[in-house]
C-alpha cells in the first residue's frame, strides 16, 4: 500500500515538474515570439501611435484654417467685384510732390 502511495507521489512530482517545464517553455516561446514581432515591426518602419495622433491633429487644424481662409478670400472677392456706391464725390487724386518751396526771384539771404 505504501509502495503504491509512493509511486503516486512520484508520478505527481513528475507531472508537476513537467507542468513547470511546460510553463517555462511557454514563457520562453512567448519571449522569442515577442522579439521576432518587434524586429518585423521595426523593419516595416511603422509610425508610433502618439506620432500619428499628433500629425492627425495638425492635419485637422490645417484643414480648418484652410476652410476659414477660403471663406475670407471668397468674401473679399465678392466685395471687390461689387460696384462701389457713388455718393457724388470723386476720389481724391494723389498729390504731386512740390519741386521747390522757395519763391522765385527772392533770395534766401536778406
Amino acid at each position: 500500500m505504501q509502495s503504491e502511495n509512493r509511486i503516486l507521489e512520484d508520478l505527481a512530482r513528475l507531472a508537476g515538474g513537467a507542468i513547470s517545464s511546460f510553463s517555462t517553455l511557454k514563457d520562453e516561446a512567448e519571449a522569442r515570439l515577442h522579439e521576432k514581432l518587434e524586429k518585423i515591426l521595426e523593419r516595416m518602419d511603422l509610425v508610433r501611435r502618439d506620432e500619428f495622433e499628433a500629425v492627425k491633429e495638425m492635419a485637422i487644424k490645417a484643414r480648418t484654417e484652410n476652410a476659414e481662409l477660403a471663406e475670407t478670400i471668397k468674401t473679399l472677392q465678392e466685395k471687390s467685384e461689387r460696384p462701389q456706391p457713388s455718393n457724388g464725390t470723386t476720389a481724391a487724386k494723389p498729390r504731386k510732390p512740390r519741386k521747390n518751396s522757395t519763391l522765385k526771384g527772392k533770395s534766401s539771404t536778406n
